[in-house]
C-alpha cells in the first residue's frame, strides 16, 4: 500500500488487482489488493499517527506549505499522471493533460491556500460568559474514488481531508489505482509525515467496505454508484455512525428553450461536451437533452452530425475526442439497453466505430436517441456510456416536469436568452447544480453536491468542503 507517499508494498496479498488497459484488453499491472486486515492495520497506524500530532499538531500554515509543495510536485510530474489516468481509464490523454491534471493541481493548490481562511465563531452571549465555536479535525477519515476521474476526484478529497489535519486512507477504484499511488509518494516527496495519506487499492467488497464498517474512520467521502452509496450508509449505520457524504449518479437534463438556437456552435459545441465527456462516463453528463419543439429538429441534426464527427481511437493519441469504456461490463450493459430501447420503438442515430480500432477494445459509438418510450431505462437509468435521449417539450412547465423526471438529481443545464425563464427554470429543476448557457459544475470555489439519490452530506469543492472532514466544538467559559 501507498502510506504517507511512501509507494507500494510488494507483499503478497490473498487476492490481486489487475489493472488493463481497456482500449486494448492489454495488462497493464498487477498489485496487491489490500484486505480487511490491511485497512484495520492502516487506520490503527492512521490513529497513532494523527494522536501523536506530527500532522494535526501543526499550524495550518505549516500544513499548507507541504501541500503547495505537494501540487507544484505534481506540476512537474503532470505529464506521467496524465499518462497513468488515460491508460487505467481509457480517457483520451488529451482530456487529462487540459482538464483532469490541472483540475487536480489546482484542487491541491486552492485548498492549502483556503485552510488558514477557515474560522470558527463566537456565540452571541451575555458579557458573563463567552461561547467559543472551533472546527477541529475528525482524526481518521477516508475516501473511496471512483474510476472515471481518478486523480481529479482524489485531489478533491485529499486536498481538504490534509489541510484540516486529518489523516486520510484513501482507496482508489480497482480498475484505476496508479495515479492515486504516484500522488502518496509525491506527497512523501513534498514532506508529508508517513501515515497521514495511505493509499489502499484493493477490491470495493472487501477493502471499501472494511473501510465503511471501520469503528477507528470517523468520516467517509464516496464518490460512485447510488448502490454502492446505499450499502456504505447501512456499514457505516451498523458501526460507528461515522460521517458519510456521498456523490453518487447521475440523469442529467439539458433543456434548450425556443431562443437557445441562437447560441449556435456554442450551443452543439456544449452539448456535445456535455454529453460526451469522459465518453458520457461521467455523473453530471448531460444524458438527457430536453429541446423546444419549434427547434428540435434543427438541434438534432447539427448535433447527431457533431456527434459522428467525434474522434474515436487510440486513448494516447493528442486527437482523439472518445476512447473506450471502462470495459466489456460496461460495454454490454450499455449496449442492452440500447437494443431494448430500439426494440420497443426507439429510433437510434449512430454512425458507427471505425474499422481499425483493437479488437479487444471496449469502444462504443457516440449514440442518439429519439422517440424512446416514457418510462423506459434509456429514460430513466443512469446509463454511464455515449448514449443521449432527445425528447421535445412545448412549455416551460412541461420542461421542469420532465427534467424532474428521475430519482437523481446532480446537475442540469439551461440554454435560453430570456433571463427570467432561466431563473425559473433554474429554481424549478431538482438539482444541486444548474447551470445556464454552458456546461459547467463550476470551479473549484463553487460547492458541488447533488439531491435526491445523486447524494447528500457535503458539498465537494470550495470552503465547503471543509465541512466534511471537520467536526464543531463548543467551549463554554464563564467569565466573571
Amino acid at each position: 500500500m501507498g502510506t504517507g507517499g511512501g509507494g507500494v508494498s510488494r507483499q503478497e496479498s490473498p487476492s490481486m488487482l489487475r489493472v488493463v488497459n481497456p482500449a486494448t484488453g492489454e495488462l497493464i499491472a498487477t498489485l496487491p489488493a489490500a484486505t480487511a486486515d490491511d485497512v484495520a492495520k492502516a487506520a490503527e497506524q492512521a490513529r497513532q499517527v494523527f494522536e501523536a500530532g506530527v500532522w494535526s499538531g501543526l499550524p495550518v500554515r505549516e500544513r499548507a506549505a507541504v501541500l503547495l509543495r505537494l501540487a507544484a510536485l505534481m506540476e512537474r510530474d503532470a505529464e506521467i499522471l496524465a499518462r497513468l489516468d488515460s491508460e487505467d481509464a481509457g480517457k483520451p490523454i488529451a482530456e487529462c493533460r487540459a482538464g483532469d491534471v490541472p483540475g487536480a493541481v489546482e484542487a491541491i493548490r486552492w485548498f492549502a491556500e483556503a485552510a488558514d481562511k477557515v474560522f470558527g465563531r463566537l456565540a452571541p452571549t451575555g458579557r458573563d460568559d463567552l461561547g467559543l465555536i472551533s472546527r477541529e479535525p475528525v482524526g481518521v477519515v477516508a475516501a473511496i474514488l471512483p474510476w472515471n476521474y481518478p486523480l481529479a476526484m482524489a485531489a478533491w478529497k485529499v486536498g481538504p481531508a490534509l489541510a484540516a489535519g486529518n489523516c486520510l486512507l484513501l482507496k482508489p477504484a480497482e480498475a484505476t489505482p496508479r495515479s492515486a499511488l504516484h500522488l502518496a509518494d509525491l506527497a512523501a516527496e513534498a514532506g508529508l509525515p508517513e501515515g497521514v495519506l495511505t493509499v489502499l487499492p484493493g477490491h470495493g467488497p472487501v477493502a471499501g467496505t472494511a473501510l465503511a464498517r471501520s469503528s477507528v474512520v470517523g468520516a467517509l467521502s464516496f464518490t460512485g454508484s447510488t448502490a454502492v452509496g446505499r450499502r456504505i450508509l447501512k456499514d457505516a449505520a451498523d458501526s460507528n455512525f461515522k460521517r458519510v457524504s456521498l456523490e453518487m449518479g447521475g440523469k442529467s437534463p439539458q433543456v434548450l428553450m425556443a431562443d437557445a438556437i441562437a447560441y449556435g456552435d456554442e450551443l452543439i459545441d456544449g452539448m456535445i461536451e456535455a454529453a460526451f465527456l469522459t465518453m458520457g462516463q461521467n455523473c453530471t453528463a448531460g444524458s438527457r437533452v430536453l429541446v423546444h419543439e419549434s427547434i428540435a429538429d434543427e438541434v438534432l441534426a447539427r448535433f447527431t452530425a457533431a456527434a459522428k464527427k467525434l474522434v474515436i481511437g487510440d486513448p494516447a493519441h493528442p486527437r482523439t475526442q472518445m476512447g473506450p469504456l471502462i470495459d466489456h461490463a460496461a460495454f454490454s450493459r450499455v449496449a442492452k439497453v440500447v437494443e431494448a430501447a430500439r426494440a420497443d420503438g426507439a429510433r437510434i442515430h449512430t454512425a458507427g466505430l471505425p474499422d481499425d480500432l483493437p479488437a479487444l477494445g471496449a469502444y462504443y459509438p457516440p449514440t442518439v436517441i429519439t422517440q424512446a418510450p416514457e418510462g423506459s431505462d434509456v429514460l430513466t437509468k443512469e446509463l454511464f456510456g455515449p448514449v443521449v435521449t432527445v425528447q421535445t417539450f412545448t412549455t416551460e412547465a412541461q420542461a421542469i416536469r420532465m427534467a424532474n423526471a428521475t430519482a437523481y438529481g446532480l446537475a442540469a443545464s439551461v440554454w435560453t436568452r430570456d433571463l427570467d425563464a432561466a431563473f425559473r427554470l433554474a429554481r424549478g429543476i431538482h438539482a444541486g447544480v444548474v447551470s445556464v448557457n454552458c456546461y459547467s459544475e463550476g470551479d473549484i470555489t463553487a460547492p458541488f453536491g447533488g439531491w435526491k439519490e445523486s447524494g447528500f452530506g457535503g458539498a465537494e469543492k470550495s470552503t465547503n468542503a471543509f465541512e466534511q472532514w471537520t467536526r464543531e466544538k463548543t467551549v463554554w467559559i464563564r467569565t466573571r
